[in-house]
């Protein structure tokens, strides 16, 4: 017998008044209530009720023991209503993280539709473009672009993450617009200083076929903002999100670059542990986010 069930059945004795109407109660035999209170009394060490064959009262011990055991049984109780209720709502707080630039132009817009509609709902969204282990960073959901390398981890696929080319008028008008990949080596590239591969981009075209064209230029950074606004600013000629570049090229601040090419599509993953019984705050963002982001 554990403490909870013991002092369960101390309250059921003491509300229905004896043994009898608590077993009758409970559904169970009035000598397993009395073997209950025994063993509830030895623990203790001390007499918890005065029994006679007419009736029973509380001794001093045993009024201070019930008093304390409605306050654990409620409290109990509110904690268990309380999980169930988190269960059937969603209600709570949900800790994300995803790289910088696609948390920025796509997540976070996405988020607040999300939020508006859950107002008993929030979010903790850390922007980080190193990859996070989800349980040994403590977060519900991750967004994770490229291959998956966390075991036990639930990926569920999203648009693909597709980069496009582009650079501000001022430095066509300067330096010409390439017609083919090739020309590229000839060009100031805008590079990502995090990439294995920061030489080279490798691109297709629009019959499927690939070329790598091997480019160098005089900035870098391991911010994709950073490489946009030194676009902007006529440096050269930048590869980022099309999520990220098609605001500024609407408002003809960028012009695309090779529009007919684009860089090696990149696998995009909504990720989350695998649980038999997630929480209706985690089912819900997930519906949400694979609906409004995914295939």
């Amino acid at each position: 017998m554990n403490k909870l069930s013991g002092m369960e059945m101390f309250v059921k004795v003491v509300e229905c008044g004896n043994f009898t109407a608590a077993a009758a109660a409970s559904g169970v035999s009035s000598t397993m209530v009395a073997k209950q209170i025994r063993m509830v009394e030895e623990r203790i060490g001390a007499r918890l009720l005065h029994r006679t064959t007419r009736r029973q009262h509380l001794t001093e011990v045993g009024q201070l023991y019930f008093d304390r055991c409605l306050r654990v049984l409620s409290a109990v109780e509110y904690a268990e209503n309380s999980a169930i209720e988190l269960q059937a709502a969603p209600k709570g707080l949900v800790r994300m993280v995803a790289p910088v630039s696609f948390g920025c132009q796509c997540l976070v817009p996405e988020l607040s539709i999300y939020m508006s509609r859950n107002p008993d709902v929030n979010v903790m969204l850390n922007l980080d473009n190193r990859i996070s282990n989800l349980s040994d960073d403590n977060y519900e959901l991750g967004i994770q672009i490229g291959k998956i390398c966390e075991p036990g981890v639930v990926a569920r696929p999203l648009r693909t993450y597709r980069r496009i080319l582009a650079a501000s008028p001022a430095y066509i008008r300067k330096h010409g617009m390439p017609d083919h990949p090739s020309q590229l080596c000839n060009h100031s590239c805008l590079g990502l200083s995090y990439w294995q591969c920061q030489d080279r981009w490798d691109l297709i075209g629009p019959e499927s076929e690939t070329f790598r064209v091997f480019i160098n230029g005089r900035f870098m950074s391991n911010q994709g903002d950073a490489l946009r606004s030194a676009a902007i600013n006529g440096c050269g000629i930048v590869l980022q999100p099309d999520y990220v570049l098609m605001d500024d090229i609407n408002k003809k601040r960028l012009v695309q670059v090779l529009p007919d090419w684009s860089y090696k599509p990149t696998p995009v993953f909504l990720t989350y542990l695998q649980d038999s019984r997630p929480s209706a705050k985690l089912r819900s963002l997930i519906d949400f986010l694979v609906g409004r982001l995914g295939i």
